[in-house]
């Protein structure tokens, strides 16, 4: 009774902090701009279940991409175990779900081999980390936190499956040695139990309670870890890749009060319908957090910080200052810094700093080739670009500011409707010597 009521307080707590932590987000959400309507339902479970959980963009580095799914798919199995834990812990039961029959034994057995295939993923990637040198976990936006926050994610996560491991090889010595009937499977755990021979029944007990503790307390603990940490990306990157941006890569998206704007230009005549009547605008484009959609900042949340946009851009291959990764994180620190300002004082507070220039510089904006490699490369469907484009548009329209060659565009195209720096009349003398011939 003791153990279910101190596990109930703490598992309260831990929930009362992280819904606490979660309010603070959704808080964010509420001042940032509308982004597109969420429909075509079908489309968006079928690339759920391709990207996300089907992790077909990360095995495009086919080695390093396999034991990255391997840890996916493992903490999706070792759910099941987690949730089961859980329910123990408030009702004093042992092993709830071994109702289920056949279908528990699948469930413990696969959760006992991915218990050991995700440990040895771990490892993997923390010696990558620690003892090879991966250009992609480097750059100017890497700095010590970032490199400190994934060795300590990794390192959480190698002691949870340690602590499962032995929870389980303990529980299989406990019912060997007692001649009790065993609930479930676990193929791993029954391998390594003969190294609890020699051992009493009290201090197997002993070792299965330390780990039983460990391993939930390490879960309550890491849940309220994560949304401080790059790792958050486990809550959200397939909700991420659920809201992906359906449009066909490189469409860029009018602005409405632009669009607006020019169809009464057009057609003074024009009417607007119900749901085009004007609205005031407060800025065109984006110079700072408040002006940035919900998707601009679920992007941010989810990104992994795990490099491969920045590995494949082409503007930062040839040694410009773009980097796609660094956009996102500096997206999430600005709404760090001034998200809490703005939810106490309304979107008229000022730091007297934007995420345009205190952040992102106008150089890796104009960087930008809009060619969507990130988009493709990146696991969780990111839209780098689009967040690219309209701080660009905001420095156009509103600051009057682009490189020498686009404003001269802009002048060719205001004095003579087109990019190219000749008249309309002009327009057709390349085909003045062409001559055509019927059939």
């Amino acid at each position: 009774m003791v153990k279910q009521l101190v596990f109930t307080i703490t598992l309260l707590v831990s929930f009362g902090v992280f819904f606490f932590t979660v309010n603070r987000f959704i808080s964010y959400f509420k001042f940032t701009r509308p982004a597109f309507k969420v429909r075509d339902y079908y489309k968006r479970f079928r690339i759920t279940f391709e990207v996300a959980i089907g992790q077909t963009k990360i095995f495009r580095r086919p080695i390093i991409g396999f034991f990255h799914a391997l840890v996916f798919w493992g903490f999706c199995v070792i759910a099941f175990g987690s949730i089961e834990m859980v329910i123990d812990g408030i009702f004093g039961t042992e092993r709830f779900l071994k109702f289920l029959g056949p279908l528990y034994k699948v469930i413990s057995a696969s959760g006992d081999i991915f218990g050991l295939l995700v440990a040895i993923s771990i490892i993997i990637f923390l010696s990558r980390r620690l003892f090879f040198h991966i250009r992609r976990f480097e750059g100017v936006e890497m700095k010590s936190i970032s490199h400190y926050d994934a060795n300590l994610a990794l390192t959480m996560i190698l002691l949870l499956m340690i602590s499962l491991l032995v929870m389980n090889m303990a529980y299989t010595a406990k019912i060997i040695g007692s001649g009790g009937s065993m609930s479930g499977v676990y193929p791993v755990s029954s391998l390594f139990a003969g190294l609890f021979s020699g051992w009493s029944t009290s201090q197997i007990v002993f070792t299965y309670e330390c780990c039983w503790w460990s391993h939930i307390l390490l879960i309550l603990l890491f849940a309220n870890i994560l949304p401080y940490s790059k790792h958050f990306h486990v809550f959200m990157s397939i909700p991420n890749v659920f809201l992906s941006r359906l449009d066909p890569l490189g469409k860029l998206e009018n602005m409405d009060n632009i669009t607006r704007e020019v169809k009464l230009m057009l057609d003074p005549g024009f009417v607007f319908t119900a749901s085009e009547v004007p609205v005031p605008v407060d800025r065109f484009g984006v110079k700072d957090i408040e002006d940035i959609s919900w998707k601009n900042y679920l992007d941010s949340l989810a990104c992994t910080e795990c490099g491969r946009c920045t590995s494949v851009c082409p503007a930062n291959l040839t040694g410009k200052r773009l980097s796609p990764r660094k956009i996102m994180m500096d997206v999430r620190a600005r709404m760090k810094h001034k998200g809490p300002g703005i939810v106490k004082n309304g979107k008229g507070f000022s730091d007297n700093k934007s995420l345009l220039w205190d952040y992102i510089q106008e150089e890796e904006l104009w960087a930008c080739t809009t060619c969507n490699a990130c988009v493709m490369e990146c696991p969780i469907n990111i839209n780098h670009p689009a967040l690219i484009v309209d701080m660009r548009r905001y420095l156009v329209m509103e600051e009057a500011k682009a490189p020498g060659g686009i404003k001269g565009m802009f002048s060719n195209i205001e004095n003579n409707g087109a990019a190219w720096q000749f008249s309309q009349d002009d327009r057709l003398r390349w085909a003045e010597d062409i001559e055509l011939q019927q059939n």
